[in-house]
């Protein structure tokens, strides 16, 4: 179900913006997700939304967007993708998306967005306009499987489309990198699974890749994905009960040895494994002046 709404605002300040690319602002075009991921954290109770397939459309977003950086005096770069996909399939009627990077290209704001969709290659010319001041993409991508990816993700972009956008945003010139998260235990916790993407991340030619080596569970978002495990991997569930029982975060068994080899083959191919910023952008500049 599609329903459009008026919000009351569209930026939200963020408390700990060194937690998340230095995003000081976040900003949900669209509430819910149309990408069908089966571990969402944004289906946890915590963010009061009902049923995440379900889109609610901010239809005056980008209104609101250029009144509340009007009336901004410290810039901040702004975030947007943690919690809802902004290239989720409604952005190719609305174009919400698109119009809010035109709006903060036109107030020269920094950017940071994550996706799961190739459909962000269409908004490329306001990216490189942005990116004149500063703008990072990062692309999920937990597996590299397009065939696993189908059930786990089986609404995003393939593992493949995702791959291939990185390549053109790098050739680009833009901040682009890998946000390698979840890796489900029992399912994507596999030493050929990792290396997989690190190859074709280098391939690609990466900026950074930033793990997480496990899944969060937590109400009815455990609910929903144990329900999925049941249907897509069964005997799966059995195994997440007996070992992480109901604990939040469920970090993967082979932990050490896997976070061994994905900061090794980093530090080889000189991927940087922490999140960029703005900020460290501009310290990093004015340190290249004074050497």
């Amino acid at each position: 179900m599609i329903e459009e709404i008026e919000a009351k605002s569209i930026l939200v300040k963020n408390k700990y913006p060194n937690q998340w690319f230095g995003v000081q602002y976040t900003m949900n075009i669209y509430k819910g997700c149309q990408h069908g991921c089966i571990y969402c954290d944004s289906r946890s109770e915590c963010y009061r939304i009902e049923n995440f397939d379900n889109i609610l459309v901010k239809t005056n977003a980008v209104e609101l967007l250029k009144n509340e950086l009007a009336r901004k005096r410290i810039k901040g770069t702004i975030g947007t993708g943690a919690m809802s996909d902004p290239y989720t399939h409604v952005e190719r009627k609305y174009k919400l998306t698109r119009k809010a990077l035109e709006v903060i290209a036109d107030f020269r704001y920094p950017v940071n967005i994550v996706t799961k969709s190739n459909l962000i290659l269409r908004d490329i010319d306001l990216l490189k306009e942005i990116n004149k001041i500063y703008a990072s993409v990062a692309i999920t991508i937990t597996t590299a499987d397009d065939n696993l990816a189908k059930k786990i993700e089986p609404f995003a972009s393939s593992p493949t489309e995702r791959f291939e956008a990185i390549g053109i945003l790098s050739e680009l010139g833009i901040n682009v990198g890998i946000t390698m998260m979840p890796i489900l235990p029992f399912i994507e916790d596999n030493e050929e699974n990792i290396m997989e993407i690190l190859n074709m991340a280098r391939k690609y030619g990466v900026k950074y890749i930033y793990p997480f080596f496990g899944v969060t569970l937590r109400d009815r978002q455990r609910d929903y994905y144990y329900e999925k495990l049941d249907k897509l991997f069964p005997g799966v569930k059995e195994k997440y009960q007996s070992y992480y029982k109901n604990y939040y975060s469920c970090r993967i068994l082979k932990y050490e040895k896997i976070k061994k080899m994905f900061y090794d083959y980093c530090k080889i191919n000189r991927i940087s494994t922490e999140m960029p910023s703005y900020y460290k952008e501009i310290s990093s500049t004015q340190l290249s002046f004074l050497e």
